[in-house]
């Protein structure tokens, strides 16, 4: 009752919070204030009504004319702009508009290059703290400006400088560039939902996205440090730390994607690269084939850049954490149709486990992207990835608790580990085949080599504290091969608009590998209260003479679809799709009898969205899932495959000028299929279990304020069998997945002054109270987690100091299986971070 209670308070604080500014701006209707004059006549307002707030002047529209000494810029505003800043930067000169923000009917940034002889760009984009820059760039020197102010808007006339070195207009292009995306914690368009880049606004789907900001300003490394930030997605599992598992509005999701593309890692993904986190709630089978009904997470990667941009990055904190990061980017040729980026990070660290136990990882991806003409555009990427950590399976089970010993103390042997290499490659080749067509093609190989070899816990006597383990290595090899192809247009059927994507993609996944044991009554246990390690010299792998799996399994999918987003008018919208999967599996098994089956599903989605006005949508879909199925019944065939179902509604707004998005969505979610035991054959399996999940989220992201950024979360969900499953009655929980979920973090920068750029963030994370493993036979408490940070940033670089588990909080994230391998979170960490880029 007190995680409900304390959920709803926050709750409720959120949305005052997200709210107060508008209500503030619509209480006191201020006249247009001359911003020079701004100190006198406020001192004539009664200050003690309401707090005084200069509302920006708006550009709505920019103007480019060439003349014979040069250009002419004209910014067009409903009042007279203030006089602009000037500086120079290499080829560039420079102009900072104070009180200003663009509002363009095409969007918050303007860019023109070549616009007049002796100009070879021309690019305004929004600053914090309510300011426009202005960047004109001279082909071989800073251009030179007579500014205008009189009237409303602002003219600029633009002369041509002397001939100088191109190479600072290099630099000045720079600046202009990467001005666009500083400190952004709201993403206005996605692309999972529909493989298209699509406005939010207009996708009736719950997606959320969590840009590269929120991750570097909570210093995250996992993919989980990304997800605690939106509803309903929390760990579940994770193979003893070593594997990335976590669970979506109720159901497991142990596959990722990676630029739209599975990605069957074997291990913890790396984030070095990525750009931003799109978290796609729901059945997604439509586009991406045989998932869990739950949603989808995919990782959109860094690219390369038209300009030159290099960034030094390096982590250090609490128990020997150091993470050194380089971001490289740049055109190779002239014309910048050639371009490439180079990511590499090296993380090494002791843990707070007991006996130093090392994580050492290595990554490096080089991408290469290639203009080949206007029309056509072709990326080479590459990446190399080796891990090696601990293999830790946690914490132990007592009665409905968790064993009370120290949080560091570790129940298996001082050297288990495990290791994994992976290799990928592909490509991805688009071309426009007219102003309104174009077909893209993409190819994802992936080639993944993983050992382990730990003492694995068995069974805890409770009376005595005693923990039976067996040494157990698992040695994997995984291979995967998929290809894209989809064709996307425009087209018009009298009054509405379409955007067609017709695709297919292939697959092939192959995983063998085999387990080995070293025979029974070898192990030795151990009293968990007062642990004796390497009791016996540890056993070599070819000790490990009981082989419990020896396997090579195959997966080919052949799956076609097509997806039809429907402008019925202005403000209605209809999202139709379909897809066909036929499935190949195969499992060639040295200790049992092989098996094989050819499962095929239909799969659609429907979803409609009405904008009553421009900043607000509501939205509903349904939606299917499905997966192959290995439970067989007693005649020997397969069970049909595993489906889900979706029903949602939901509503999406954008806040404060588009600088705060909001996401309120209900839905419901059944799974069938589940293959139960045959209580007639107990050897077999019949397809009658079910498992459903219903709840109501809430994510808000943006900017409340210039500076003052949030990022939040509220999650209810309501997941159960609803029919008897492996002897769970009806009604029972699910595994790892709370009732109640709850994020909420905020950063301040200081916009002027002495402190500028010097900011403060703290934020909460809750998860409530779950079931500890299958048979509910124990209890996950549920725990507050509270972060805080610190930071500043000058010019080209960034210091900061976050304090992870700020009050040290005891608490676990997840269990594995059983009652001997539950995940704890780490006490109170400190990591200190600078960045430089030039």
């Amino acid at each position: 009752m007190t995680d409900k209670l304390q959920s709803v308070v926050l709750l409720v604080g959120l949305l005052s919070i997200a709210s107060a500014p508008e209500v503030r701006a619509q209480s006191v209707a201020l006249p247009e204030i001359d911003p020079a004059q701004a100190s006198v006549q406020a001192s004539d307002l009664n200050l003690a009504q309401a707090p005084v707030q200069i509302t920006p002047v708006e550009i709505t529209s920019v103007r480019l004319a060439p003349e014979e000494t040069g250009l002419q810029l004209t910014l067009e505003a409903a009042a007279s702009l203030a006089e602009p800043d000037i500086s120079t930067v290499g080829n560039a000169l420079i102009l900072e508009i104070p009180n200003a923000v663009l509002a363009l009917p095409e969007g918050e940034t303007f860019e023109a290059a070549n616009p007049a002889e002796g100009i070879a760009f021309v690019s305004l984009t929004n600053l914090d703290g309510s300011r426009v820059q202005v960047s004109i760039t001279g082909t071989d020197a800073p251009p030179a400006a007579e500014v205008n102010t009189e009237g409303t808007g602002l003219v600029l006339g633009v002369v041509p400088g002397d001939a100088m070195a191109d190479a600072a207009a290099e630099e000045a292009l720079q600046i202009a560039v990467t001005g666009e995306q500083e400190d952004d914690y709201v993403v206005n368009e996605a692309t999972t939902a529909t493989r298209t880049e699509t406005p939010l606004l207009e996708i009736p789907r719950s997606i959320q996205v969590v840009p590269q900001q929120v991750f570097e300003d909570q210093a995250g490394n996992r993919i989980d440090d990304a997800t605690r930030n939106v509803s309903s997605v929390v760990q579940d599992g994770g193979f003893a730390g070593t594997v990335d598992q976590l669970n979506i509005r109720g159901f497991s999701v142990s596959e990722f994607f990676r630029d739209g593309f599975r990605d069957p890692s074997n291990g913890i993904l790396e984030t070095s690269n990525v750009e931003r986190f799109e978290v796609l709630k729901g059945p997604a089978s439509v586009l991406y084939g045989n998932i869990e009904p739950g949603g989808i997470i995919n990782l959109v990667t860094e690219q390369p850049l038209p300009f030159s941009n290099y960034e030094f990055d390096v982590q250090a904190g609490s128990y020997g954490f150091v993470r050194p990061t380089i971001d490289l980017s740049g055109p190779l040729t002239e014309s910048t149709d050639l371009r490439y980026r180079l990511n590499l990070a090296y993380e090494h660290s002791d843990g707070f486990r007991d006996f130093d136990q090392d994580v050492n990882r290595f990554f490096a991806a080089p991408v290469l992207a290639w203009d080949i003409s206007e029309d056509t555009r072709l990326a080479l990427d590459f990446s190399y990835l080796d891990d090696e950590r601990p293999f830790d399976r946690g914490f132990i089970a007592t009665g409905r608790d968790i064993v009370d010993t120290p949080i560091s103390r570790f129940f298996g042997e001082p050297e288990d580990f495990r290791e994994t290499e992976e290799i990928s490659a592909g490509y991805r080749l688009e071309h426009n085949l007219s102003d309104r067509w174009s077909i893209r093609n993409a190819l994802r190989i992936v080639s993944s080599d993983s050992l382990d070899f730990r003492a694995e816990p068995l069974s805890l006597d409770e009376d005595t504290g005693i923990l039976t383990r067996n040494f157990r290595s698992n040695d994997d090899v995984s291979e995967s091969y998929a290809l894209q192809t989809e064709v996307e247009g425009q087209f018009s059927t009298g009054a509405i608009e379409h955007n067609l994507l017709l695709g297919f993609d292939l697959s092939r996944l192959t995983f063998g590998g085999t387990q080995s044991r070293l025979p029974a009554g070898l192990t030795p246990d151990i009293n968990i209260f007062d642990p004796v390690y390497n009791q016996i010299p540890r056993p070599d792998l070819d000790d490990l003479t009981v082989v419990v799996r020896d396997s090579v399994s195959r997966t080919d999918n052949l799956g076609i679809f097509v997806q039809d987003q429907i402008d019925l008018t202005d403000n209605l919208k209809l999202l139709l799709g379909g897809r066909l999967d036929f499935v190949e599996q195969r499992s060639d098994d040295n200790l049992r009898e092989d098996s094989s089956q050819s499962p095929s599903a239909f799969s659609p989605s429907i979803g409609l969205l009405y904008g009553p006005i421009e900043s607000f949508s509501l939205y509903a879909n349904y939606a299917r899932s499905f997966q192959p199925n290995f439970g067989t019944a007693v005649d020997g065939s397969f069970l049909d495959p595993e489906r889900g179902t979706q029903y949602e509604v939901g509503l999406r707004g954008e806040l404060l000028e588009g600088n705060l998005i909001a996401n309120l969505a209900a839905y419901t979610i059944t799974k069938t299929n589940l293959a139960t035991t045959d209580p007639n054959n107990p050897d077999f399996n019949l397809p009658i279990a079910e498992q459903r999940s219903r709840g109501i989220e809430l994510d808000v992201a943006g900017e409340i304020l210039p500076g003052w950024n949030v990022i939040a979360s509220y999650g209810y969900i309501d997941a159960e069998f609803t029919e008897e499953f492996f002897g769970l009655e009806p009604g029972s929980r699910v595994q790892n997945v709370p009732e109640n979920t709850f994020s909420l973090w905020s950063t301040y920068e200081i916009q002027a002054g002495d402190l500028q750029g010097l900011g403060f963030g703290a934020g909460v994370f809750h998860v409530g109270e779950r079931a500890g493993n299958f048979d509910d036979s124990f209890d996950l408490p549920g725990y507050w987690r509270t972060d805080a940070a610190v930071f500043y940033n000058r010019d080209n670089w960034r210091a900061s100091i976050n304090v992870q588990n700020l009050f040290d909080e005891r608490y676990f994230k997840s269990n594995n299986f059983g009652r001997v391998a539950i995940e704890p979170g780490a006490p109170l960490t400190i990591i200190g971070r600078v960045s430089v880029e030039f």
